[in-house]
This record gives structure tokens, C-alpha cells and sequence, in this order.
């Protein structure tokens, strides 16, 4: 249940008018700020204990009027939306990395991530939704980082890599439509939080990394997750991964300036691909390969996500 400040001023407001009325006592009302915020208060300066009743009654109308807030939006909720809050914290099935040792410290930042961030927002497939709430991303940032884990925001991998926010994490596969019999490709591996999304929800995840090490923790990591449907090499993901083609899904976490052609005649036909494009503006596109080959390009959010290096950079410095 998400409690929201707009529904609060109605109830709060009667009271206050209410105090003011019976004593004309003098105050300054807070007025409401993205329909987030709502706030009042009186000048107490020199009340009698008429005075302090009049205040008394505003604290009790105040406390009312939040209880009464929660009360309605627990009915106003979506009978669905309920469901699926449920459904997450009691019903998910256990990934193949769970940890029963999981410090509930991170269970409990991990369940405010998946409703506050994603839910709270736009993210509404039911299996992202599952996917990210399983995950546990701790194990995907340094030691030092562990405890900002599940914060709104990207986080240093290091080698001047991010893991991406969250948010970005399950928009981009939720656009993406990943489905139990898919294979995706996924270019920039880096820590593999991505990759272990995806192979929450796909068949079989092909992941390519530029950068040695990293390529090489993360195929560790994921490997002694107990996830046996990824599978990670080091190398310049400009080309894709012809061997494997074609992808019913291609996710791409850095930003190139221009769409790469080979991973667009990788997609299979009805597959999607999502990448970041631009240099210092950027776009997240959604590019569809329809059934007769052609092809459709939709912009869904402005991003920003560090540049794709390799044969991309080369090709944007000429």
C-alpha cells in the first residue's frame, strides 16, 4: 500500500478551518507542493489554554485525517494491484541463487526498490516486476557499495562502468517484451545484473563485454549464482554475435551514436532491440523488426549511459 499526500489536504484543511473559526486564532497554512507535500501550522505565541485546546484539536484532526487517507487509498487500490504486491513478497519462486543467509536488510531494500521505484512509476509486467524482485543486486556492486544498492540511482562497477539504475534496469527489459522461450543478446555485460534479469525470463542470454576482467567476474558470479543459461565472452559487441543469431531480444548498455547495423540484421523477425544513442543527448530507442523484414524505430525516454566504445567510438571519431 503507497501512501500519497494528495489525498490528505481535504480532511486536514476542515480542521484547520474548524480551529480557526472557534478562536479566529492566527496561523500559517502550508500549501501543497506536487501534491506530495502538505503541512500546517499555528502561531502559538501568546495562547491561553482556550488557545492550546483549539491546537490539540487541529494535532487529533491532523492524525484522523492521515488515518482516514490510508483507509481510502487501501480501498481506492486496484483489486490487481494488490494482488500483485502479494504475489511478490510471498509467492515468488525461488531463483536458482537463492540465499536463504540473505541479510533481511536488503530483502526489505529490495521490496521498497520493486514498489517504490518501478511499481510507483511505470513498470507494470507482472514477470519484470517478479524478475527484479528476486534478483539480489548487492551482489553485483563492489563490497563498498553494498548498502546503496537498491538507491535510485547508477553505481560504479569500476573501469569507468556503471550499473545501471534500477529503473532504467527494468524499462529497458520490460520494452524489450522478453519471453520464456526467448534468446536474447545483451552488449556491456558489466557487472551481469543485467544478464541475470534477463535469464530470470528468457531461455538462453548471450552477453558480450568489452573489458577482460569484468567479463570475467561476471561470468564467475553468475555461474556461482547457479545461473546455467548465460553465457559471457570478452570482446567488441559493435558485430553482435552472428554465431548465435538471430535474438528475439538485443539489450545494449552503453551508447553508440548510431544504431549499429549488425545487431539490427541479428533480430529475429518479430524481436526487438533497445539502445541507448546519442552522444551527450541521448535516447533509448526501440527498434522492431516486423515479420517481412522491415523495420520500426520508437524513442522511449531521454537516458544517459556511458559511451559504447570500440569500433563504435572509432566510427563516431571519423
Amino acid at each position: 500500500m503507497r501512501l500519497h499526500g494528495k489525498y490528505l489536504p481535504t480532511a486536514m484543511f476542515a480542521c484547520v478551518d474548524v480551529c480557526y473559526k472557534m478562536d479566529h486564532a492566527k496561523g500559517v497554512y502550508g500549501g501543497t507542493r506536487e501534491g506530495d507535500e502538505v503541512g500546517a501550522r499555528l502561531n502559538m505565541q501568546g495562547l491561553g489554554t482556550k488557545k492550546i485546546v483549539v491546537a490539540g484539536l487541529f494535532a487529533v484532526g491532523f492524525a484522523l485525517s492521515v488515518i482516514g487517507g490510508m483507509i481510502v487509498l487501501f480501498h481506492c487500490q486496484r483489486p490487481e494491484d494488490r494482488r500483485l504486491e502479494t504475489s511478490l513478497a510471498v509467492s515468488s519462486p525461488s531463483p536458482p541463487h537463492s540465499d536463504q543467509n540473505e541479510q533481511s536488510c536488503f530483502v526489505e531494500a529490495r521490496r521498497r526498490m520493486v514498489e517504490g521505484q518501478l511499481q510507483g512509476r511505470d513498470i507494470t509486467d507482472r514477470e519484470v516486476l517478479k524478475a527484479m524482485s528476486r534478483v539480489p543486486r548487492q551482489c553485483f556492486v563492489p563490497e563498498d557499495f553494498q548498502k546503496m544498492a537498491y538507491t535510485d540511482g547508477p553505481l560504479p562497477i569500476g573501469h569507468g562502468q556503471t550499473i545501471s539504475q534500477p529503473y532504467i534496469v527494468a524499462l529497458m527489459t520490460q520494452v524489450a517484451h522478453p519471453a520464456a522461450e526467448s534468446r536474447a543478446l545483451e552488449i556491456g555485460t558489466g557487472s551481469g545484473y543485467q544478464a541475470a534479469v534477463l535469464a530470470e525470463l528468457c531461455k538462453e542470454v548471450f552477453s558480450i563485454e568489452i573489458i577482460q576482467s569484468l567479463a570475467d567476474s561476471a561470468g564467475k558470479r553468475l555461474a556461482n549464482m547457479g545461473y546455467k543459461n548465460v553465457v559471457i565472452r570478452c570482446g567488441d559487441g559493435y558485430q553482435g554475435w552472428p554465431e548465435h543469431a538471430p535474438f528475439d531480444v538485443i539489450l545494449v548498455t552503453a551508447a553508440p551514436d548510431h544504431v549499429p547495423q549488425p545487431l539490427v540484421d541479428q533480430l529475429a523477425a518479430g524481436g526487438r532491440l533497445v539502445i541507448p544513442v546519442g552522444h551527450f543527448f541521448q535516447d533509448l530507442l526501440v527498434v522492431q523488426k516486423w515479420q517481412d523484414g522491415s523495420v520500426h524505430r520508437e524513442s522511449v525516454v531521454p537516458v544517459r549511459f556511458v559511451p559504447m566504445t570500440g569500433e563504435a567510438m572509432e566510427r563516431f571519431k571519423k
